[in-house]
This record gives structure tokens, C-alpha cells and sequence, in this order.
């Protein structure tokens, strides 16, 4: 107590009382104090320089010291916390406001439209990079336009909040939704879009979304009777409803035709944490799921046999390859490792054609057309390039935040873009040739753990008169970031029809 009190009045002696002390730019550089600990606050330049004082921090509006008050509980309003997250706000909205702004900053130095033409007519650009580099530009000149959800029925408006949205891998008009319910459990369905002439994006809800009391996992498209005939969810089991394995039609969410939804399976994998689909003819209609009981679970859709590889840990992603089949897996130990189906699964894990690790569990893995390449993201925040015949990285993308949650990589090699919505709720946007950092989009609303957006990138978006563009998806709003730098908001319109209870 003693030593408390001592070292309060050393304070008081040293920078006066709260009343009477004096302002950190009224000092003298001499009575200043020499800290080599700067604040850790994300803000400006500026306030980065101000030495941090133990218990005490620096109001840059107010400029003067405040004291902070220990605890972390909601009634105190001066804990370093609620400061963090007021500074990470206050940067928010700048960004916002920056991107509002009708020139932005190129992602390079020197790239714009005019000069990479002229570097094209003059032979001294390749065709592919000049087609990359344009990507470029216009990724760093979209700007956000929201889509305006407008139901049939008024009475019933949309309150809840969107999940996870999945766009088709073949037809791009056609986004599978998910969205949380207030009361429990969620609903699912499928938004059709359509690109207009005048150059704006129409959406339509389907006619039917439908309702579980159970958590969706995992989606993925499926082929079964056509390409992305089908939709494969895990969902997990809550209270008394166990957990399963679903396969719908995409013709069940449309009253075009009821008397014949098409395939609708079951099938009882009650812990399935991810999911994938093959498309190699090799393993037709077969598909994938990773489980909480360290197993790879293969099925066929058709016959319902199973075969199943025994794991060190829970695996989190899964993708197929195309060109043979062979399943890549992302486990919570941080492992990667790939399975091929033409081999049997035996005791020792030599069925592991290829294996390497990640520091941290892994969210995320997404195989290139060119299928010896490999991205996989961790909770770390780190995204690294694999080159799985030598299983070394070749390319890392700074800049991703991540912490625990379970975050997608969306990868368009079409225009050479990697995209990632961190749990920061930042949509960062790079380069997949060099790793280059192009674009960071912030969130429209606040940041918090469940209100992190869900994105697609997709080269047309609402079929053949679509044009490359990012849908975002947060909380209850649809946005759209086209190229088009003349997009038209009055051609967005949102229907949502009736709906159906599962």
C-alpha cells in the first residue's frame, strides 16, 4: 500500500493532477517522458509517436492523459479494450469515407488504363499481363452499390441476417444463401441474378427457402444429373435433432416444376464438419466429408457405400482435384495432406500421396488449374502457395487476419484475384501472381464476430450479360462491386417470394 501511494504522488509530482496537469504538447522536451513503448493503437502516424504511460492513456482529441481504469467489464467506459475498438472504428469509417472517393490509389505505382494501352499498342506488354494488370485497375476502382431486397409479401420483411452465400461453379447467375434465424436454427435457398443490358444487376429470391433447426457447416455444389444439379450440405445437430448429410436438388427451390424436385438423399454423418464433390469421372457422384471423430468419410451418392480414412486430427477443408481423383484435406493440427480414392485406405497412412504443415489449424485449401499448385489459409492469418511436388510454399499473402474463426480463400484465376474476408471483417483483395496486396474493402457495418461479410467474386455475375464483379454479403444487405464504372442502381431490384417451412 505503501509503495501504491508512493508511486502515485511520484505521478502527481512529475505531471501535476488530473486537474491541473498539463497537456503533452505544453511540455517542454526536456519534462516530456522518454518511453521506448509506443501505444498500440491503429491510429494515425501522429499518435504512434506519444509515449505510453503505465495506467494512463493519451486522448488525441482531448490531448491530454486519461487514466485507465482496471477490468474488463461493460459499465467501465476507459478500459484498453473498449479504446481498441474505438480506434479500430474511427479507422473504419475512414476507410469508408476514403472509399467512397470518386479517384482511388492504385494498387501499383503508375498503373492506369491509358498507359498500360499505350504499353500494349507499342508491343511492350504481353497479352497476359496487360489482361492482369486491367484486372488490377479495375479491382482497385469498384465501388460499393447496395442491392435493395424488396419481398412480395410486406407484411414478413427480411430480418435475418445472412450467413454464407456460395455461388455455381458453370452457370454464375445462381448463389445458394444461407441466413441465420433470430429464433434458432436457419433458412436456405437460392438467389437468382441476371445482368441487364443497361448494365445494372437484377436478383430475385426463390420461391421457396427453407427451414431447419439445425446449423449449416458446410456447402458445396454437386453434379449429379447435370453440372451443379444439386447442393451438398453438412448440417450439425442441435438439442434432440441429430446432425446429417444432405443432398437437394436445386430444382426443390423453384416452383417451375414441384412433381419432380429430382435426387434428394439423406445421409446420417452426424459430426461432418466440411464437404467436397468430385468431378473427376474416376469417382462420378462421389463426395467427401471431413468429421470430428479424426476421419475422412468417401461416399457414393448412388450405392451409399462408404469408405473411410482414419486421421490424426478433425478435418476442417476439403477440395477435389479435377484431374484425378484426389482429395485434399485441411486438418485442425495444421496439416495438409492429400488422399487418393484409388488406393485403399490402410493403418499406417501410406494412402497420403503427398503431406506438409501449417503453425495453426487450417480454414481453407483451394487447388489451382494447374493441380500442382495448392493455397491453404490457417488461423494464424497466414496464406501460403504450395507447390505439392516438392511440398514447399512459393508465395505468401500478408496481410489476412484470422484468430480462430473459419474463413474461405476465394481464388478467380480467370483474373488472377485471391480474396479473403478476415475476423476483422476487412475484404482483402491480392494479387495471385506475386502476392501483391491490391485492394482492402472494409465492412459497411461495424465489426463483431457474427457479423463478419460472406463474399463471391464472380467473372459474370448474372450470366452472359454479367461482368465481372464482388457480392457481399453482411448481416441483413446485399452489395455489389462492379467494374462497371457506370453501374445503374436503379436497375437493382430484389424480389422474395414465398416461403416454405422444411
Amino acid at each position: 500500500m505503501f509503495i501504491r501511494w508512493q508511486c502515485i504522488s511520484h505521478l502527481h509530482a512529475r505531471y501535476g493532477s488530473s486537474e491541473t496537469r498539463p497537456s503533452y504538447r505544453d511540455r517542454t522536451p526536456e519534462s516530456r517522458p522518454r518511453l521506448d513503448t509506443a501505444a498500440p493503437t491503429p491510429s494515425s502516424s501522429s499518435s504512434s509517436s506519444i509515449p505510453e504511460l503505465p495506467g494512463f492513456y493519451f486522448d488525441a482529441e482531448k490531448n491530454r492523459y486519461f487514466r485507465l481504469l482496471p477490468g474488463h467489464n461493460n459499465c467501465n467506459p476507459l478500459t484498453r479494450e473498449l479504446l481498441q475498438e474505438r480506434e479500430q472504428e474511427k479507422h473504419r469509417a475512414r476507410m469508408l469515407t476514403e472509399d467512397e472517393q470518386p479517384r482511388k490509389k492504385a494498387p501499383r505505382a503508375g498503373l492506369n488504363t491509358a498507359l498500360l494501352l499505350q504499353k500494349r499498342h507499342l508491343g511492350l506488354l504481353p497479352g497476359n499481363s496487360y489482361c492482369r494488370l486491367i484486372h488490377e485497375v479495375k479491382v482497385s476502382g469498384m465501388k460499393r452499390h447496395k442491392l435493395e431486397v424488396q419481398s412480395s409479401d410486406t407484411s414478413s420483411p427480411n430480418t435475418d441476417n445472412f450467413r454464407l452465400i456460395v455461388v455455381r461453379r458453370t452457370n454464375t447467375h445462381r448463389v445458394f444463401t444461407v441466413n441465420d434465424v433470430s429464433h434458432g436454427g436457419c433458412k436456405y435457398g437460392i438467389m437468382n441474378f441476371r445482368g441487364c443490358s443497361r448494365g445494372s444487376l437484377s436478383v430475385e429470391m426463390c420461391d421457396n427457402l427453407y427451414f431447419t433447426n439445425r446449423k449449416v457447416n458446410s456447402i458445396c455444389w454437386a453434379s449429379v444429373t447435370h453440372h451443379d444439379s444439386h447442393v451438398l450440405l453438412c448440417l450439425v445437430g442441435m438439442a434432440e435433432t441429430p446432425g446429417c448429410v444432405s443432398l437437394l436438388p436445386a430444382s426443390l427451390f423453384s416452383n417451375s416444376n414441384p412433381d419432380q424436385p429430382g435426387m434428394l438423399c439423406s445421409f446420417k454423418i452426424s459430426t461432418a464438419w466440411s464437404c467436397a464433390w468430385c468431378l473427376n469421372p474416376q469417382a462420378d457422384k462421389t463426395f467427401s466429408t471431413g468429421v470430428l471423430v479424426t476421419a475422412v468419410i468417401v461416399t457414393d451418392a448412388v450405392t451409399g457405400r462408404r469408405q473411410t480414412y482414419g486421421v490424426g486430427s478433425d478435418v476442417l477443408a476439403q477440395q477435389f482435384a479435377l484431374r484425378a481423383p484426389v482429395l485434399f484435406n485441411g486438418c485442425r493440427s495444421g496439416e495438409v495432406f492429400s488422399i487418393d480414392l484409388r488406393q485403399k485406405g490402410r493403418k499406417d497412412h501410406s494412402w497420403k500421396a503427398c503431406r506438409f504443415d501449417h503453425d495453426s489449424a487450417i480454414t481453407s485449401v483451394r487447388i489451382l488449374q494447374d493441380e500442382n499448385y495448392l493455397l491453404a489459409a490457417d488461423m494464424l492469418g497466414q496464406i501460403k502457395l504450395w507447390d505439392v511436388r516438392v511440398t514447399k510454399p512459393v508465395q505468401q499473402f500478408k496481410g489476412h487476419h484470422n484468430e480462430h474463426a473459419y474463413l474461405p480463400l476465394h481464388v478467380n484465376e480467370a483474373e488472377g484475384l485471391l480474396m479473403a474476408v478476415g475476423q476483422d471483417c476487412y475484404t482483402r483483395i491480392w494479387s495471385l501472381g506475386d502476392g501483391q496486396l491490391l485492394r482492402t474493402i472494409p465492412s459497411p457495418h461495424p465489426a463483431g464476430k457474427d457479423l463478419i461479410p460472406s463474399v463471391v467474386f464472380s467473372s459474370q455475375l448474372g450470366g452472359q450479360r454479367g461482368l465481372p464483379g464482388l457480392l457481399m454479403a453482411v448481416r441483413r444487405d446485399l452489395y455489389y462491386f462492379p467494374y462497371n464504372a457506370d453501374y445503374q442502381e436503379g436497375g437493382v431490384v430484389a424480389e422474395v417470394a414465398c416461403q416454405r417451412t422444411a
